[in-house]
């Protein structure tokens, strides 16, 4: 059994080895380990694994050998190759949860307090925009949501509120592929203290690694490219904060119960061995097809980092090693235009969610975004036209030709 504690030199190597533990039974794969509690030999051993004394499995609510699989080469793919203040590879830890909007609470409500405020970009997922506005304002703390790509206004910003303890960053974010610059929203939210956490979902620690720029959280939704076959849902919470992330936050995440299970653990770890092919197919693709859409005449903006006419293509080039899979375009037409051209795809798939090996193609006005008042909605660049689009991993051939087959019906209807 190859040794998954190795330094070693290649994503894909880690992506398939990193994390596992020989079995004591001798299977390839960990199985799934489905009992809901686990024995003690002895009074005395049960102490001494409550008081963290000695290591082992208590109850799996806390943790199991499908969890801890999974949440070990997730630590090990958000830090390959990078180092720590002692010149030692980076040590993380992370906690896998039954969401992403789990991993994203227990994110929250482990660090910040009533009176604190959230400083965040105006462009997120659906989900978490509710949870700042609608759920976080009731606990007394409050978000502060700006352009975060101007970063004079973040500077203004932090420097004028001293009540500002987290920078909240999703980059590339859902679904307007805006992008914001990692390093230097975070060295200047270090000079007022703050703690810095990052989205990575849409990028996957293959494309793009935050703890590169020294934030202190990243969070998915495992669901998404981690998982990578829409099999599971969950979500994970990595900090480089091993004593707070083993202490405190741990507690939290107990406590407010967003555990995962052995099962979407188990197909979370299967998934994460393809990710650096899978991401590579998907990466080419999208290129192929954001240049398609660009000079299709039934389309009037496309939003992908890849495309030098994208605001914020240089940003992503600066710390993305590929500007990823997802994208979003705005239908000449608007609201009806945008709903019969998704109502005419074929091969293309019309669904909500993201990551998996097949195309989906989602209307956020009607569906992710639905919630968001549409004034609101419009200034954050999310249109009644918008299309979001997750490519896959199929022939591209097969991509562009059900999309131009749809595209082409919109032109000659919406003409």
């Amino acid at each position: 059994m190859p040794d998954s504690h190795l330094p070693f030199t290649g994503f894909g190597t880690l992506a398939v080895h990193g994390g596992h533990e020989a079995d004591p039974n001798y299977a390839h794969l960990t199985p799934i380990y489905a009992g809901s509690t686990y024995v003690f030999d002895e009074a005395e051993q049960g102490m001494r694994r409550f008081s963290g004394e000695e290591k082992g499995y208590i109850y799996s609510r806390w943790g199991n050998p499908n969890t801890s699989e999974a949440e070990e080469k997730i630590s090990a793919l958000e830090g390959f190759g990078l180092m720590g203040a002692d010149n030692s590879p980076l040590a993380l830890r992370t906690i896998l949860h039954a969401s992403g909007m789990a991993a994203i609470s227990t994110l929250l409500l482990g660090n910040l307090k009533a009176g604190d405020k959230i400083l965040t970009h105006f462009s997120l997922y659906g989900g978490t925009h509710d949870l700042l506005e609608t759920v976080l304002p009731a606990m007394g703390i409050e978000p502060i949501i700006l352009d975060l790509r101007d970063l004079h206004a973040a500077a203004r910003a932090m420097e004028a509120d001293p009540a500002i303890k987290m920078l909240y960053l999703e980059t590339p974010a859902n679904p307007t592929l805006q992008c914001v610059d990692i390093e230097e929203l975070t060295l200047l939210a270090k000079r007022y203290n703050m703690i810095v956490a990052v989205d990575n979902t849409f990028a996957t620690p293959y494309l793009q690694q935050p703890f590169r720029h020294g934030v202190d959280y990243v969070v998915h939704s495992t669901t998404k490219f981690l998982n990578g076959h829409g099999t599971a849902i969950g979500g994970s919470l990595t900090g480089k904060d091993i004593d707070l992330m083993n202490g405190h936050i741990t507690k939290v995440h107990r406590l407010l119960g967003g555990s995962s299970n052995p099962f979407d653990a188990y197909l979370l770890t299967l998934g994460m061995k393809t990710l650096e092919v899978r991401m590579e197919r998907h990466c080419h693709n999208a290129m192929e097809v954001a240049g398609f859409l660009e000079q299709h005449p039934a389309v009037s903006k496309v939003n992908y980092l890849g495309l030098p006419s994208h605001p914020d293509h240089n940003t992503a080039l600066k710390q993305m090693r590929h500007p990823g899979a997802m994208l979003s375009f705005e239908m000449h037409g608007g609201l009806e235009a945008g709903k019969q051209f998704i109502d005419r795809l074929k091969l293309c798939v019309r669904a909500v969610s993201l990551g998996t090996c097949d195309t989906l193609i989602s209307h956020p006005a009607s569906m992710t975004h639905f919630s968001v008042p549409r004034e609101k909605r419009l200034r954050y660049g999310i249109t009644d036209g918008l299309i979001r689009m997750s490519v896959g991993i199929e022939h591209v051939q097969d991509i562009l030709m059900d999309l131009d087959r749809s595209l082409s019906n919109a032109s000659t209807t919406t003409s």
